[in-house]
């Protein structure tokens, strides 16, 4: 999965594809590196940003969904709103990765359960400018899997299919790097809840200390894309079905050799690179299917 934010204050790439024009271009140039799904967020989830008006994410979004789903692009939208996720799964957008997992907005489950697309409900406490204060924990892995949970089973009061359903233990969002790296330690404890698991790592803070041993992160976020394609790599060979990344080429690179390792070179290709944009949005429907694209 490819990220593409349109907005002018992401942590990493903050006003890079501002605009329609520009944004459409890199979302191609990702799906042409071999990004299966190029996902659109509108607003930042950083730690500290601030909210948006809906209306002025919708103008931010919704232009580059329907563009890029035109020209045959698979597309995710990247959103906690469930009037954004409406417009652009009615622009063409085929999944919906909301990081909040539906508490942000009360009547996202019901409008996910309406589209019938795959939705992806990532782990979070609290809104992004005051995160950092729910970073407590006793067992995080069991925490996050429960609360996690929690959600999928008021998602599924809602009407939500909990076969469409893909978890997220969202890396950096109410969590230090020590609960970071413990979960993708133990992302197999993760996946055993039954659910495919996305895995969102891509230039984030923890990176950037492991790197250069500051808490702070040290390192700018783009200096961090070899090491996130190494974490590509080992979440997949953990049975990620997808890694979220800002850096196509370097993670596909790295998947791919993940691939390889495991089956002795009988995988010198990424097969999900060959499937239609159809076939990529279907492979999320069930669990059983998603699993089938991942690395065991």
């Amino acid at each position: 999965m490819g990220i593409l934010n349109v907005t002018p204050d992401s942590f990493s790439d903050g006003g890079r594809h501002v605009g329609a024009r520009r944004a459409v271009r890199h979302g191609l140039r990702m799906a042409r590196e071999g990004a299966d799904l190029v996902d659109v967020g509108g607003e930042s989830t950083r730690p500290g940003a601030e909210p948006i008006p809906v209306a002025e994410e919708l103008s931010r979004v919704v232009p580059v969904v329907r563009e890029l789903a035109r020209a045959g692009v698979s597309v995710s939208v990247d959103t906690m709103h469930a009037e954004v996720a409406y417009a652009a799964v009615q622009a063409g957008a085929c999944l919906v990765n909301d990081v909040s997992g539906g508490l942000a907005d009360p009547a996202m489950g019901a409008t996910v359960a309406e589209l019938g697309v795959p939705y992806v409900v990532m782990h979070w406490r609290a809104p992004s400018r005051e995160m950092d204060r729910h970073a407590i924990y006793r067992d995080v892995v069991g925490e996050v899997v429960s609360e996690l949970l929690r959600r999928v089973d008021a998602l599924g009061a809602a009407g939500v299919d909990p076969g469409r359903v893909i978890l997220d233990p969202g890396l950096g969002f109410a969590k230090h790097a020590a609960h970071d790296w413990r979960l993708l330690a133990e992302l197999r404890t993760v996946r055993a809840a039954g659910f495919p698991v996305l895995v969102g790592a891509s230039r984030k803070r923890f990176i950037g200390a492991a790197l250069s041993g500051r808490a702070d992160g040290g390192t700018a976020p783009r200096a961090r894309d070899a090491a996130t394609a190494a974490v590509s790599a080992l979440a997949a060979a953990a049975g990620a079905a997808c890694v979220r990344v800002h850096d196509v080429r370097s993670s596909l690179h790295a998947v791919c050799m993940a691939a390889a390792w495991a089956d002795g070179g009988r995988t010198l290709s990424p097969g999900v690179a060959r499937r239609t944009p159809d076939e990529k949005c279907a492979s999320w429907v069930s669990p059983e299917k998603a699993a089938s694209a991942s690395l065991r």
